[in-house]
């Protein structure tokens, strides 16, 4: 190589090479500087307020979180232990030739920002209240973003950023309307930072919320029957709880409290019956309000098939979710007071549809008696013609009529009393009447409609 070409790469290898550093607050920071190529030049490391901390492997400041790490024609690396938000700033490292050459290195330091707080908080909230719950958290540099969860839910809160000095104080407020949902609900706020390279900062808040209870019955047959083990629970939910529960039935005390056991929230009956038919009521109560439900039973017969269990059962059935006050499952004003095992009282009648077609029939038959009787008498006034035809052929039976019967009798050729009279008069007038004379002496002949 060229007395020249190294002169070259001497004259290119002496510039100082660094890099900027980015440290958390409390953290520890190390500066390296480093020439490619020296000629027993000393390098020299200075703070931001140009103080020399070292020249070469000399310390110059006092200061005792200032150490040398390493120092050679080539490097020199020391570290700033415990650093602080005042050590953020501009350093520099000199080379020390003709001319000085520098090469300049930025140290940030991060404001860890502190664990957040949650105020606004009123133990216990009322429902129906409406509260403000504000997190802060302060010293975070560059701001902190705060995150508010109800729950494991992330909501939206409303954020206020405020510098002070180098660091900054965040603020993040939560509007809430307080209800009976909210009660024992979790609201967490979380601090997320660069400066919090594990699990985030946060804090928790529990809502304790009262408000008055709510009452329902859930009972443990759809369709309670004599001789069954029935058991009516009394939910109620309230804060404070509202315990005791007090259960009546028509407005006045249980009747027989030796077939009617009240435990804690639960009414049992050992053993139904038809007095106990009515309308229970649950009633709870607390500093805040009172509640009740009711429940109207209405005990239906024991099928028949098999005999009332007096006992109850070694599994109880478990209540029915859906079968709740509003149901009113066993109202007999809905099911009309009937016992749904009398089947036969919805059957058909049909002895009264038999009794009327009988009756239809009847009419019938006495209306085409009349009408015969009626043509017979007129038959007289027809032309002799006519009436010996008529007479000709007469129908061949004759039905005779008898209370409440009808009977048919054998085929016959006849002549009425206007046909006699006919066969011997010589006009229409003179066959009338005898036709009329005759029937006045034929008593024993007479025909009965009934």
């Amino acid at each position: 190589m060229s007395p020249l070409t190294c002169r070259v790469a001497g004259i290119s290898g002496q510039y100082p090479l660094v890099q900027n550093m980015t440290v958390t607050e409390g953290g520890t920071a190390n500066l390296t500087c480093r020439v490619e190529y020296n000629d027993n030049t000393s390098l020299q490391w200075s703070n931001p307020a140009q103080q020399t901390l070292f020249f070469g492997d000399k310390k110059a400041l006092r200061d005792n979180r200032i150490e040398l790490v390493r120092a050679s024609w080539s490097e020199l690396t020391i570290s700033i232990s415990d650093v602080t938000l005042s050590d953020e700033g501009m350093y520099t490292c000199s080379l020390f030739t003709m001319p000085v050459r520098t090469a300049k290195a930025y140290l940030t330091v991060l404001g860890v920002p502190e664990k957040p707080e949650i105020d606004g908080l009123t133990k216990p909230a009322m429902e129906g209240d409406h509260i403000t719950l504000t997190c802060i958290t302060q010293g975070s540099k560059p701001a902190a973003d705060l995150r508010w969860f109800r729950n494991e839910k992330e909501v939206k809160g409303a954020k206020e950023v405020n510098a002070s000095g180098k660091t900054f104080t965040v603020r993040s407020s939560l509007q809430l309307h307080v209800d009976r949902n909210d009660d024992g609900v979790a609201y967490t706020c979380k601090v997320d930072h660069v400066a919090l390279t594990q699990t985030p900062q946060q804090a928790t808040e529990v809502l304790e919320v009262h408000y008055a209870p709510r009452v329902e019955i859930v009972h443990s047959l759809a369709v309670p029957q004599e001789g069954q083990y029935l058991k009516l629970e009394c939910v109620s939910k309230g804060n404070p709880s509202p315990d005791p529960v007090m259960w009546t039935k028509d407005g006045g005390e249980l009747p027989d409290l030796d077939r009617m056991i009240v435990e804690g929230r639960e009414l049992t009956f050992t053993s139904l019956n038809k007095t106990d038919n009515g309308t229970y009521r649950c009633e709870a109560s607390n500093h805040l309000g009172t509640s009740s439900a009711e429940y109207v039973l209405y005990v239906y017969d024991a099928p028949t098939t098999l005999p009332p269990s007096t006992t109850p059962p070694l599994h109880p059935i478990p209540p029915d979710p859906t079968a709740l006050l509003g149901t009113h499952a066993s109202d007999p004003t809905i099911t009309g007071n009937r016992d749904p095992n009398a089947v036969g009282q919805h059957g058909t009648d049909h002895a009264l549809i038999g009794g009327v077609v009988a009756v239809v029939v009847f009419v019938t038959l006495c209306l085409i008696i009349v009408l015969g009787r009626y043509l017979a008498r007129h038959k007289g006034k027809t032309t002799v013609d006519q009436t010996r035809a008529t007479s000709a052929t007469r129908s061949r039976s004759v039905f005779v009529f008898l209370d409440i019967g009808l009977f048919s009798v054998s085929s016959g050729t006849y002549l009425t009393n206007e046909a006699k009279g006919a066969d011997d008069a010589p006009d229409a007038d003179t066959a009338i009447i005898n036709a009329e004379g005759n029937h006045a002496h034929a008593e024993e002949k007479k025909e009965y409609f009934i």
